[in-house]
């Protein structure tokens, strides 16, 4: 089995020019972290697991629809942004990050692709003024901490399977967080949706919108 298989195992109606994008990524990000460290040694040995196959737990929980508007939360290398990008091409994606040097390898990543869906800006999450219909994250800070960045900027609305809100991929015990943020969250195990080991301990937050006060 081919890395990029695993992904289609668990998305088999991808389309082949879908395919052929997760196929190339591992060689466009082993290109890019050999000039900028964006992703660890260790972590390029289990890529598509750790990094493309976590992002897309969000498609498992939340599939998002054509026009809908999606902010990525200091996106790093570009995760989870650029494999939702590529799951949902009619879905417009604006990846942001405080750190240029990663702003610098997701735009060349998303050229290379042929992500038309994709914008980057390297800026603080707290400087963005879009209204957006959902805010994605992976591990970027406290579920309150992120919630208080972009609470204004998400839209009221439920088109899609969930209300508007934010997805934060998350791991570990979430009990001391949550209850510190004093939001409503929904956990989604991510063991629910993909049987690797990695992922047991791993989950995503939702926070539906709430009226701003």
């Amino acid at each position: 089995m081919t890395p990029s298989s695993l992904i289609s195992d668990y998305f088999p109606s991808l389309s082949q020019r879908q395919q052929e994008q997760f196929a190339a990524l591992h060689a466009l990000y082993s290109h890019w972290n050999a000039q900028i460290n964006v992703i660890s040694r260790k972590d390029m040995d289990s890529f598509y697991e750790r990094h493309v196959l976590h992002s897309l737990a969000v498609a498992k929980v939340n599939p998002f629809l054509a026009d809908a508007r999606v902010l990525d939360v200091g996106t790093g290398g570009g995760f989870p942004g650029i494999p939702l990008a590529i799951m949902f091409p009619d879905t417009a994606f604006h990846l942001v990050d405080s750190i240029g040097k990663k702003i610098k390898v997701v735009k060349a990543v998303a050229e290379a692709l042929g992500l038309p869906n994709v914008t980057v800006s390297n800026t603080r999450a707290e400087n963005i003024r879009e209204k957006v219909d959902f805010v994605v994250s992976r591990a970027v800070a406290p579920t309150g901490k992120v919630h208080s960045w972009v609470k204004a900027i998400i839209k009221p609305g439920h088109k899609h399977q969930l209300a508007n809100g934010m997805l934060l991929l998350k791991g570990g015990d979430l009990s001391a967080e949550i209850a510190e943020s004093e939001l409503f969250v929904q956990e989604f195990p991510i063991a629910h949706f993909f049987k690797e080991e990695f992922f047991e301990t791993k989950k995503i937050v939702y926070v539906p919108y709430t009226e701003n006060t």
